[in-house]
């Protein structure tokens, strides 16, 4: 699985992306998010409130029950606003 990080995310990780191998038990992006935020340092705080995290699987924006399968790009950014 390929993992990309946006904005304050990417800051607070310290990283881009990265490749990573889906545990079994992680078939969503919630449990995901909380996967990487047990990782803990720049992990933890970065998925500290699943609240503020918005996703995409596959360049697609998703709610966080998202299903999600080891072959699968996911992102995790912030709330974006328009103007």
């Amino acid at each position: 699985m390929k993992i990309f990080y946006f904005s304050w995310v990417r800051d607070k990780i310290g990283i881009g992306n990265e490749d990573f191998t889906l545990p079994e038990h992680v078939t969503t992006v919630e449990q995901l998010a909380r996967s990487l935020q047990s990782m803990g340092g720049g992990y933890a705080d970065a998925f500290a409130d699943l609240s503020i995290i918005r996703a995409a699987v596959n360049q697609e924006h998703v709610k966080l029950d998202h299903a999600i399968c080891k072959n699968d790009e996911v992102a995790f950014f912030p709330p974006v606003t328009g103007g």
